[in-house]
């Protein structure tokens, strides 16, 4: 009877032990689903990001940023589109549909042309991507591959045969063409009033404002090489944020960054860690 009795209280405490075993799992699982969704990772879409590269560019001018984007799990690099000067496309790779947030690189064979033709030159690149079923890209420019970027879309706006603009990021781009205005108006007021003396690039923005969609979004960054300094060692800081007000006054969602250092020179921003991390937190964040 005393074994009996002795063993009846053993297997009463081995099922209490078990029983709290299995509840101290249950809520471990519980946590980690919790954690989990509390922290859900940035949402890719499969809309692609054209980028586009200065004036001289090669495939180096992008091609490290893309690849870190890459390594990074931000972007995945899925066609290179080499322009001809007759405006033909060489078109490597293709497009997968896939929500990897896809990169295409363009690069211009007359990488010194005219920031006219590199215009059209875009223009045919977005009837391509239309054609291959694209609806929606985002535009990423360099120097001059923002001021011609910018005149595409002062010049055409939103036409039906190319793809809708989702974002818009520009680069050290000489926007009032290489005008210092930093004797005659801070920073600060050429944010409120626009250039002081307006070049005839600016001007033909001003123009052509009106066509630019008032929804799409645009992120400006910037160089100087020190605090003291009003450039970028190439564009003066004024001119590259010389559409500001302009644009802002057509209604558009507007951003500015300023980056400082040896690292913010001009054909340095483009492999600058932190622009990496600006164009990824607009694009795609």
């Amino acid at each position: 009877m005393k074994k009996f009795f002795l063993f009846l209280i053993g297997f009463m405490a081995l099922v209490t032990l078990t029983a709290c075993g299995n509840k101290a799992v249950e809520n471990n699982a519980e946590t980690q689903t919790t954690t989990s969704k509390a922290r859900p990772a940035n949402p890719k879409s499969d809309v692609p990001t054209v980028f586009i590269h200065g004036y001289g560019g090669t495939i180096n001018s992008f091609g490290g940023m893309i690849q870190r984007l890459t390594a990074d799990g931000k972007t995945k690099k899925e066609m290179l589109i080499t322009v001809q000067p007759d405006g033909t496309l060489q078109v490597n790779g293709q497009l997968s549909k896939q929500k990897d947030n896809p990169s295409i690189q363009v690069l211009f064979v007359a990488n010194k042309d005219n920031e006219w033709n590199q215009t059209e030159w875009i223009y045919g690149v977005l009837k391509y991507l239309k054609q291959q079923g694209v609806d929606q890209v985002n535009l990423v420019g360099h120097s001059m591959g923002g001021v011609s970027s910018l005149r595409y879309l002062t010049t055409y706006g939103q036409p039906n045969d190319a793809p809708t603009i989702r974002k818009f990021i520009s680069i050290g781009a000489p926007f009032n063409d290489f005008t210092d205005t930093a004797n005659q108006q801070s920073v600060e007021e050429l944010l409120q009033n626009g250039p002081s003396q307006p070049a005839s690039r600016y001007v033909d923005y001003r123009n052509g404002v009106e066509n630019v969609p008032s929804q799409l979004p645009i992120l400006m960054l910037a160089g100087k090489l020190n605090e003291q300094a009003t450039s970028d060692g190439t564009v003066p800081l004024n001119s590259a944020l010389a559409t500001y007000s302009l644009l802002k006054a057509h209604g558009n969602p507007i951003e500015y960054q300023i980056f400082t250092g040896a690292n913010a020179q001009h054909s340095q921003l483009h492999e600058n860690r932190q622009v990496d991390q600006a164009v990824a937190n607009f694009l795609w964040k």
